[in-house]
Protein backbone atom coordinates (compact mmCIF):
# COMPACT_ATOMS: atom_id res chain seq x y z
CA UNK A 1 0.00 0.00 0.00
CA UNK A 2 0.62 3.46 -0.29
CA UNK A 3 2.03 5.64 2.55
CA UNK A 4 3.22 8.80 4.09
CA UNK A 5 6.52 8.10 6.22
CA UNK A 6 9.43 9.99 7.84
CA UNK A 7 12.43 8.53 8.65
CA UNK A 8 13.54 11.15 11.21
CA UNK A 9 11.70 13.79 13.62
CA UNK A 10 11.46 16.71 11.10
CA UNK A 11 13.12 15.10 7.84
CA UNK A 12 10.61 15.60 5.46
CA UNK A 13 7.72 12.85 4.98
CA UNK A 14 8.32 11.19 1.91
CA UNK A 15 5.52 9.12 -0.17
CA UNK A 16 6.59 4.74 0.31
CA UNK A 17 5.37 1.41 -0.22
CA UNK A 18 4.44 -0.92 2.45
CA UNK A 19 3.09 -4.29 3.31
CA UNK A 20 -0.61 -4.01 4.00
CA UNK A 21 -1.94 -4.07 7.44
CA UNK A 22 -3.33 -7.54 8.48
CA UNK A 23 -6.46 -7.73 10.86
CA UNK A 24 -5.79 -9.64 14.54
CA UNK A 25 -8.36 -11.53 16.42
CA UNK A 26 -11.08 -8.52 17.29
CA UNK A 27 -8.94 -6.12 14.88
CA UNK A 28 -10.14 -4.84 11.68
CA UNK A 29 -8.33 -3.12 8.77
CA UNK A 30 -10.28 -0.38 7.15
CA UNK A 31 -9.80 1.42 3.56
CA UNK A 32 -9.20 5.15 4.21
CA UNK A 33 -11.00 7.27 1.87
CA UNK A 34 -10.17 10.47 3.79
CA UNK A 35 -8.14 11.80 6.88
CA UNK A 36 -7.31 14.71 8.38
CA UNK A 37 -4.23 16.91 9.14
CA UNK A 38 -4.13 17.86 12.42
CA UNK A 39 -2.09 19.70 14.87
CA UNK A 40 -0.97 16.96 16.90
CA UNK A 41 0.56 14.95 13.94
CA UNK A 42 3.03 18.04 13.83
CA UNK A 43 3.87 17.64 17.53
CA UNK A 44 4.53 13.22 16.56
CA UNK A 45 6.43 14.83 13.46
CA UNK A 46 8.66 16.96 15.74
CA UNK A 47 9.48 14.43 18.25
CA UNK A 48 7.09 16.05 20.62
CA UNK A 49 5.69 12.46 21.75
CA UNK A 50 7.69 9.66 23.24
CA UNK A 51 5.33 7.24 22.20
CA UNK A 52 6.36 7.60 18.54
CA UNK A 53 9.17 5.43 17.11
CA UNK A 54 11.06 5.63 13.90
CA UNK A 55 10.22 5.03 11.03
CA UNK A 56 6.77 6.54 11.29
CA UNK A 57 3.14 6.66 9.45
CA UNK A 58 1.35 9.83 11.20
CA UNK A 59 -2.09 10.15 10.85
CA UNK A 60 -4.97 9.42 13.35
CA UNK A 61 -8.25 11.25 12.11
CA UNK A 62 -9.89 9.23 9.21
CA UNK A 63 -13.03 7.95 7.58
CA UNK A 64 -13.33 4.77 5.35
CA UNK A 65 -14.02 1.33 4.60
CA UNK A 66 -14.17 -1.57 6.46
CA UNK A 67 -11.81 -3.79 4.26
CA UNK A 68 -11.06 -6.57 6.41
CA UNK A 69 -11.70 -8.20 9.78
CA UNK A 70 -10.24 -10.26 12.01
CA UNK A 71 -11.73 -13.58 14.11
CA UNK A 72 -14.01 -12.46 16.85
CA UNK A 73 -15.05 -9.11 15.30
CA UNK A 74 -19.15 -9.58 15.36
CA UNK A 75 -20.40 -6.11 14.94
CA UNK A 76 -18.81 -5.27 11.31
CA UNK A 77 -18.09 -6.67 7.51
CA UNK A 78 -16.12 -5.69 4.61
CA UNK A 79 -17.80 -2.66 3.19
CA UNK A 80 -19.22 -0.90 6.23
CA UNK A 81 -18.68 2.54 5.67
CA UNK A 82 -16.81 3.90 9.29
CA UNK A 83 -14.97 6.24 11.33
CA UNK A 84 -13.08 5.74 14.68
CA UNK A 85 -11.78 8.17 17.38
CA UNK A 86 -8.25 8.05 17.93
CA UNK A 87 -7.92 6.62 21.24
CA UNK A 88 -8.01 2.98 20.85
CA UNK A 89 -9.83 1.57 23.64
CA UNK A 90 -9.57 -1.72 24.90
CA UNK A 91 -13.18 -2.00 25.84
CA UNK A 92 -12.61 -4.14 29.13
CA UNK A 93 -11.17 -1.62 31.54
CA UNK A 94 -13.36 0.08 34.57
CA UNK A 95 -13.05 3.17 32.30
CA UNK A 96 -14.60 1.88 29.16
CA UNK A 97 -16.91 -0.36 31.74
CA UNK A 98 -18.11 3.42 32.38
CA UNK A 99 -18.27 4.60 29.07
CA UNK A 100 -14.84 7.11 29.38
CA UNK A 101 -12.78 5.28 26.45
CA UNK A 102 -11.58 8.15 25.88
CA UNK A 103 -9.20 8.24 28.95
CA UNK A 104 -8.95 4.07 28.99
CA UNK A 105 -5.29 3.50 30.49
CA UNK A 106 -4.88 0.57 27.67
CA UNK A 107 -5.30 2.79 24.68
CA UNK A 108 -3.59 2.65 21.42
CA UNK A 109 -3.22 5.52 19.03
CA UNK A 110 -2.79 5.61 15.40
CA UNK A 111 -0.64 8.52 14.01
CA UNK A 112 1.68 7.82 17.54
CA UNK A 113 2.78 4.14 18.99
CA UNK A 114 0.60 2.47 15.97
CA UNK A 115 0.98 3.20 12.05
CA UNK A 116 -1.53 6.03 11.03
CA UNK A 117 -4.01 6.71 8.40
CA UNK A 118 -1.69 8.90 5.82
CA UNK A 119 -1.67 5.57 4.37
CA UNK A 120 -4.33 3.52 1.86
CA UNK A 121 -5.03 1.31 5.03
CA UNK A 122 -4.76 1.65 8.51
CA UNK A 123 -5.43 -1.27 11.34
CA UNK A 124 -8.54 -0.33 14.29
CA UNK A 125 -8.14 -2.44 17.24
CA UNK A 126 -10.54 -3.74 19.53
CA UNK A 127 -13.14 -3.57 16.30
CA UNK A 128 -16.47 -3.93 17.89
CA UNK A 129 -15.60 -1.54 20.62
CA UNK A 130 -13.93 0.85 18.61
CA UNK A 131 -15.87 1.58 14.82
CA UNK A 132 -18.41 3.52 14.58
CA UNK A 133 -20.84 3.00 11.79
CA UNK A 134 -21.36 5.96 9.07
CA UNK A 135 -24.54 7.12 7.97
CA UNK A 136 -24.74 7.66 4.07
CA UNK A 137 -25.55 11.09 4.28
CA UNK A 138 -22.21 12.22 6.16
CA UNK A 139 -19.62 12.21 3.49
CA UNK A 140 -16.00 10.86 4.17
CA UNK A 141 -14.26 14.63 4.26
CA UNK A 142 -16.63 15.64 6.67
CA UNK A 143 -16.61 12.40 8.36
CA UNK A 144 -12.93 12.59 8.62
CA UNK A 145 -12.83 14.82 11.48
CA UNK A 146 -15.22 13.37 14.10
CA UNK A 147 -12.43 11.06 15.40
CA UNK A 148 -10.44 13.81 16.30
CA UNK A 149 -10.93 17.71 16.05
CA UNK A 150 -14.92 17.82 15.62
CA UNK A 151 -15.37 14.86 18.14
CA UNK A 152 -12.96 16.21 20.37
CA UNK A 153 -14.93 19.86 19.95
CA UNK A 154 -18.03 18.03 20.93
CA UNK A 155 -16.82 16.25 24.21
CA UNK A 156 -15.00 19.34 25.53
CA UNK A 157 -18.12 21.60 25.16
CA UNK A 158 -20.78 19.30 26.19
CA UNK A 159 -18.55 17.07 29.13
CA UNK A 160 -15.63 19.48 30.39
CA UNK A 161 -16.79 22.63 30.13
CA UNK A 162 -20.88 21.98 30.43
CA UNK A 163 -21.74 24.69 28.42
CA UNK A 164 -25.00 26.09 28.86
CA UNK A 165 -27.51 28.52 26.81
CA UNK A 166 -26.87 31.99 27.45
CA UNK A 167 -23.30 31.67 29.15
CA UNK A 168 -20.00 33.01 26.77
CA UNK A 169 -17.56 30.83 25.74
CA UNK A 170 -14.04 32.55 24.46
CA UNK A 171 -12.01 29.85 22.25
CA UNK A 172 -8.66 30.70 21.93
CA UNK A 173 -7.08 29.75 17.99
CA UNK A 174 -9.59 29.26 15.29
CA UNK A 175 -7.77 25.78 13.71
CA UNK A 176 -9.42 23.17 12.89
CA UNK A 177 -10.55 22.67 16.63
CA UNK A 178 -11.23 26.01 17.70
CA UNK A 179 -13.65 26.38 14.25
CA UNK A 180 -15.28 23.36 15.70
CA UNK A 181 -16.17 24.48 18.97
CA UNK A 182 -17.23 27.13 17.48
CA UNK A 183 -19.53 25.75 15.86
CA UNK A 184 -20.73 23.14 19.05
CA UNK A 185 -21.22 26.44 21.38
CA UNK A 186 -23.24 28.51 19.23
CA UNK A 187 -25.57 25.32 18.30
CA UNK A 188 -25.59 25.04 22.29
CA UNK A 189 -27.19 28.87 22.67
CA UNK A 190 -23.52 30.41 23.75
CA UNK A 191 -22.36 33.42 23.08
CA UNK A 192 -19.02 32.96 21.54
CA UNK A 193 -15.66 34.98 21.41
CA UNK A 194 -12.82 33.77 18.96
CA UNK A 195 -9.46 34.61 19.51
CA UNK A 196 -6.88 34.27 16.37
CA UNK A 197 -3.49 36.40 15.04
CA UNK A 198 -4.96 35.06 11.93
CA UNK A 199 -7.59 37.40 9.92
CA UNK A 200 -8.87 34.32 7.49
CA UNK A 201 -9.27 32.50 10.52
CA UNK A 202 -11.43 35.23 12.39
CA UNK A 203 -13.41 35.25 9.53
CA UNK A 204 -14.32 31.89 9.67
CA UNK A 205 -14.97 32.54 13.61
CA UNK A 206 -17.25 34.74 12.56
CA UNK A 207 -19.23 33.43 9.57
CA UNK A 208 -19.89 30.41 12.49
CA UNK A 209 -21.63 33.25 14.33
CA UNK A 210 -18.81 33.82 16.91
CA UNK A 211 -17.17 37.50 18.16
CA UNK A 212 -13.62 37.60 16.87
CA UNK A 213 -11.44 39.39 17.98
CA UNK A 214 -7.63 39.70 17.51
CA UNK A 215 -5.18 37.84 20.27
CA UNK A 216 -3.34 41.30 20.89
CA UNK A 217 -4.56 42.28 24.64
CA UNK A 218 -7.55 39.34 24.62
CA UNK A 219 -7.72 38.27 27.93
CA UNK A 220 -8.36 42.19 28.96
CA UNK A 221 -10.54 42.82 25.94
CA UNK A 222 -12.82 39.97 26.93
CA UNK A 223 -13.10 40.82 30.37
CA UNK A 224 -14.49 44.28 29.29
CA UNK A 225 -17.00 42.65 26.55
CA UNK A 226 -18.19 40.26 29.33
CA UNK A 227 -18.44 42.51 31.55
CA UNK A 228 -15.86 41.14 34.18
CA UNK A 229 -14.68 37.42 32.24
CA UNK A 230 -16.21 35.09 29.84
CA UNK A 231 -18.23 31.92 31.84
CA UNK A 232 -15.65 29.34 30.01
CA UNK A 233 -12.70 29.57 28.16
CA UNK A 234 -11.14 27.18 25.54
CA UNK A 235 -7.60 27.02 24.50
CA UNK A 236 -8.02 24.96 21.10
CA UNK A 237 -4.02 25.45 19.72
CA UNK A 238 -2.09 24.22 22.62
CA UNK A 239 0.69 26.58 24.05
CA UNK A 240 1.57 28.32 27.23
CA UNK A 241 0.87 32.02 25.54
CA UNK A 242 -2.94 31.03 25.01
CA UNK A 243 -3.55 28.51 27.75
CA UNK A 244 -2.88 31.66 30.36
CA UNK A 245 -4.33 34.08 28.09
CA UNK A 246 -7.70 32.22 28.61
CA UNK A 247 -7.31 31.85 32.08
CA UNK A 248 -6.80 35.16 32.44
CA UNK A 249 -10.12 35.45 30.47
CA UNK A 250 -12.22 33.79 32.85
CA UNK A 251 -14.84 35.53 35.50
CA UNK A 252 -14.71 34.30 39.09
CA UNK A 253 -15.49 30.48 39.33
CA UNK A 254 -15.16 29.99 35.72
CA UNK A 255 -14.07 27.45 34.13
CA UNK A 256 -10.73 26.70 31.53
CA UNK A 257 -10.85 23.72 29.29
CA UNK A 258 -7.37 22.93 27.66
CA UNK A 259 -7.55 21.23 24.57
CA UNK A 260 -4.81 21.54 22.08
CA UNK A 261 -1.66 19.72 23.79
CA UNK A 262 1.04 21.65 25.16
CA UNK A 263 4.34 19.77 24.57
CA UNK A 264 7.94 20.47 23.23
CA UNK A 265 8.87 23.84 25.12
CA UNK A 266 5.71 24.23 26.63
CA UNK A 267 5.64 21.26 28.51
CA UNK A 268 6.19 23.06 32.04
CA UNK A 269 5.69 26.50 31.67
CA UNK A 270 4.16 27.85 34.47
CA UNK A 271 -0.20 28.85 34.17
CA UNK A 272 -1.55 31.99 36.42
CA UNK A 273 -2.63 29.66 39.83
CA UNK A 274 -2.62 32.47 41.80
CA UNK A 275 -5.59 33.73 40.19
CA UNK A 276 -6.95 29.82 39.59
CA UNK A 277 -6.91 29.90 43.63
CA UNK A 278 -7.96 33.15 44.13
CA UNK A 279 -11.16 33.29 42.01
CA UNK A 280 -11.53 29.28 42.58
CA UNK A 281 -11.50 29.03 38.78
CA UNK A 282 -11.66 25.23 37.39
CA UNK A 283 -8.86 24.04 34.54
CA UNK A 284 -9.96 20.75 32.59
CA UNK A 285 -8.37 18.60 30.42
CA UNK A 286 -10.02 17.26 27.58
CA UNK A 287 -8.95 14.43 25.38
CA UNK A 288 -10.64 13.59 22.76
CA UNK A 289 -14.53 11.70 22.88
CA UNK A 290 -15.68 8.55 24.36
CA UNK A 291 -17.40 6.40 21.83
CA UNK A 292 -20.47 6.35 23.69
CA UNK A 293 -20.79 10.03 22.94
CA UNK A 294 -20.57 9.70 19.08
CA UNK A 295 -24.56 8.43 19.54
CA UNK A 296 -25.72 12.03 20.61
CA UNK A 297 -23.12 13.89 17.99
CA UNK A 298 -24.54 11.82 15.16
CA UNK A 299 -27.68 12.58 16.19
CA UNK A 300 -26.76 15.94 16.29
CA UNK A 301 -25.54 16.02 12.84
CA UNK A 302 -28.63 13.95 11.61
CA UNK A 303 -30.61 16.65 13.07
CA UNK A 304 -29.04 19.67 11.04
CA UNK A 305 -28.05 20.68 14.13
CA UNK A 306 -24.38 20.63 13.34
CA UNK A 307 -22.28 20.46 10.16
CA UNK A 308 -18.75 18.62 10.80
CA UNK A 309 -18.20 20.04 6.82
CA UNK A 310 -18.30 24.14 7.73
CA UNK A 311 -14.78 22.81 9.44
CA UNK A 312 -13.23 21.44 6.67
CA UNK A 313 -11.60 24.59 5.01
CA UNK A 314 -8.93 23.14 2.40
CA UNK A 315 -8.71 19.65 0.84
CA UNK A 316 -5.95 17.87 -0.95
CA UNK A 317 -4.47 14.81 -2.49
CA UNK A 318 -2.61 12.19 -0.54
CA UNK A 319 0.38 13.43 -2.37
CA UNK A 320 -0.05 16.96 -0.98
CA UNK A 321 0.25 15.08 3.05
CA UNK A 322 3.86 15.95 3.04
CA UNK A 323 3.81 19.56 2.45
CA UNK A 324 0.27 19.61 4.67
CA UNK A 325 1.81 18.41 7.62
CA UNK A 326 5.41 20.83 7.42
CA UNK A 327 3.14 23.62 6.99
CA UNK A 328 1.26 23.54 10.06
CA UNK A 329 4.46 24.45 11.90
CA UNK A 330 5.19 27.64 9.53
CA UNK A 331 1.51 28.86 10.77
CA UNK A 332 0.45 28.39 6.54
CA UNK A 333 -2.09 25.62 7.02
CA UNK A 334 -4.93 28.29 6.69
CA UNK A 335 -8.75 27.96 8.42
CA UNK A 336 -9.74 25.13 8.84
CA UNK A 337 -9.31 21.64 8.63
CA UNK A 338 -7.33 20.48 6.13
CA UNK A 339 -8.90 16.64 4.70
CA UNK A 340 -6.65 14.96 2.03
CA UNK A 341 -9.25 12.77 0.18
CA UNK A 342 -7.47 9.25 -0.96
CA UNK A 343 -10.66 7.66 -3.29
Amino acid sequence: MRAISYAAFGGTPELVELPDPIAPPGGAVVRVHATGVCRSDWHAWQGHDASVTLPHVPGHEFAGVVEAVGEGVASFAPGDRVTAPFILACGECAQCRAGASQVCPRQRQPGFDLPGSYAEKVLVLAADHNLVALPEEIDMRAAAGLGCRFGTAYHAVHVQARLRAGETLAVFGCGGVGLSVIQIAVAAGAEVIGVDVSAPALEAARALGARAIDATGAAERIRALTGGGADATMDALGSAATASAAIESLRPRGRHVQVGLLLGADAQRPLPMSRVIAQELQVLGSHGLAVAEYRDLLADIAAERLDPQAAVGRTIGFEELPEALMAMGRGAAGAGMTVALLS
